[in-house]
């Protein structure tokens, strides 16, 4: 059995695996830290400003985790964008999660930068990279080029700050702009509670539930400095987004099935002509209509 490195793409190491005439691209990831061990549908924050109030995950994947059938969603690693204003707290959320660590010494993000972080949800290892891009204009374009295929878009706003929520809205159309509406996951998140008084965190928080129902976001409002819902927050963002992977390989899988099953059925029937009648996705045996050549 021979092994040829090659270079990274989207994982830590690559390999070729030369099996007769076969040649098979092997994936080698790091392992999954034990504090990275999902094995519960996370809480929402506010169950008035989320993108999912179940207590647990759907039984549908639930069910194809304990028969290892989610397909290829272990080897894919799904692409979260984190946007917002300048000097809102993105690079130093993301530093608190990945690396523990909180730098009062500011430093503004020139173009992207990204983390990428390792679960395992329900027993499946699943792979989540956060790109963190620049807040300042001068860097928005160079920075929007990599918003496309996001399977989550986190939007930041600072508590103590109003203008950067209203900055929210434009933040999600510039993502919007790279991605397909119906299959991102949208996440409102403020942060510095830590320096919001208790009665100007009651009034920017009803303004920012109201935005998150309109942008059919899920709110969060957390702390970098005290580290106050971040792990919470980010284990909720892998859990939502692997949910969505999984019933997106089914659904897929599904229709695989019923391709091949309408398939054999004309190869069965030579003599006979089958007419779909619905979209194929949708299908069941009994939705095939056939008729005589």
């Amino acid at each position: 059995m021979q092994f040829t490195a090659l270079p990274s793409v989207g994982v830590s190491c690559r390999f070729l695996q030369k099996l007769g005439n076969c040649t098979i691209i092997m994936s080698v990831l790091p392992p999954v830290r034990k504090d990275r061990i999902i094995g519960q549908l996370p809480k929402c924050f506010n169950r008035g400003a989320a993108l999912n109030t179940d207590d647990e995950f759907h039984n549908k994947v639930k069910t194809a985790c304990q028969q290892q059938r989610t397909g290829t969603v272990g080897f894919k690693i799904s692409k979260v964008i984190v946007v917002g204003d300048l000097a809102v707290g993105k690079t130093c959320l993301i530093n608190r999660f990945c690396k523990d660590v909180f730098d009062k010494n500011y430093k503004a993000t020139i173009g992207v930068d990204f983390e990428m972080e390792r679960f395992e949800v329900l027993g499946v290892p699943f792979s989540l990279q956060l790109w963190d891009t620049a807040g300042q204009e001068r860097f928005k374009c160079i920075a929007s080029t990599y918003y496309r295929g996001a399977q989550a878009v986190i939007i930041v706003f600072d508590l103590t700050d109003v203008a950067s929520l209203e900055h929210t809205r434009q933040w999600l159309e510039d993502a919007m702009k790279e991605n397909d509406p119906t299959s991102v996951l949208l996440f409102l998140v403020g942060t510095k509670k830590d320096l919001s008084s208790p009665a100007q965190y009651t009034l920017i928080e009803q303004d920012a539930i109201k935005l998150a129902d309109q942008m059919k976001a899920e709110y969060w409002a957390l702390s970098a400095l005290s580290g106050e819902n971040v792990r919470e927050f980010f284990f909720r963002v892998a859990s939502l987004t692997f949910e969505a992977n999984v019933l997106a390989e089914l659904e897929k899988s599904g229709s695989r099935r019923i391709g091949e099953v309408v398939r054999k059925y004309i190869k069965d029937h030579p003599k006979m002509k089958v007419f779909v009648l619905t979209d194929l996705e949708k299908l069941s045996i009994t939705s095939v209509g056939c008729g005589l050549l």
